[in-house]
């Protein structure tokens, strides 16, 4: 996996672009478990939103480097 990513000549951490691609999917993920209800079993929400945002996080890094050419 590279350290940085070239866009029009500004260097981006290659994380800050797959920490923002997590943040969509974190958010689509708390949309679907709002809509279900199964918020209502957890005990402290914005921890376990942070959980989820670390494990989707987590997960995009794991694909990234699976996925290098």
């Amino acid at each position: 996996m590279n350290a940085e990513i070239d866009l029009y000549g500004v260097f981006v951490p290659s994380v800050l672009l797959l920490a923002v691609l997590a943040l969509g999917l974190t958010a689509g993920l708390r949309l679907g478990l709002a809509r279900l209800g199964l918020y209502r079993l957890v005990w402290h929400r914005s921890l376990f939103n942070f959980c989820l945002f670390v494990v989707v996080l987590s997960a995009c890094v794991q694909g990234s480097i699976w996925w290098r050419p």
